[in-house]
């Protein structure tokens, strides 16, 4: 099978939850996130420019859609594609911290449940432990793109 790759609708939904941040912060997970939400050996005093932010994003993309194929098995929508890129984008682990996060909606879309699957994305709006507005709203937006609405939800604000 040909890896899918990420349309403009998973990098606009991703872009419209991730706010751009050229100098590092601790985000609300307590991890230090620099440009639209890369966190991989970020340094407290770390600053780049937008254009190495979008290099990062896109690496960032890559990483996240080669283990997709690892946990993902079957055919999908380019929308359902994008959900789970921006979800996975979004999780701590990436990917591969899928089956653990959410193994119910790992199962379900390999099984070709695409309904409860979707519905499962609502779960997944924690930090910590706490329930945060911000990936609850990001939660819903990639379940409508999951089920083939694709702008989303229309309006959005930073997970973080």
């Amino acid at each position: 099978m040909t890896q899918p790759k990420a349309s403009a609708a998973a990098l606009d939904l991703i872009k419209r939850f991730e706010s751009l941040r050229l100098d590092a912060y601790l985000c609300p997970a307590q991890v230090w996130t620099i440009g639209w939400g890369h966190t991989a050996g970020v340094q407290p005093c770390e600053s780049i420019t937008q254009e190495r932010a979008q290099e990062l994003l896109n690496a960032d993309i890559a990483e996240v859609e080669n283990g997709l194929m690892k946990v993902i098995h079957g055919s999908l929508t380019q929308g359902q594609w994008d959900a789970l890129v921006s979800l996975c984008f979004n999780l701590r682990g990436g990917a591969l911290a899928l089956p653990r996060i959410a193994p119910r909606l790992v199962a379900k879309i390999n099984a070709g449940d695409v309904a409860g699957g979707a519905n499962e994305f609502l779960d997944i709006n924690k930090a910590n432990g706490q329930v945060l507005l911000g990936l609850t709203r990001r939660r819903q937006a990639e379940r409508e793109l999951f089920l083939g609405n694709a702008g989303g939800l229309a309006a959005g604000e930073p997970s973080h």
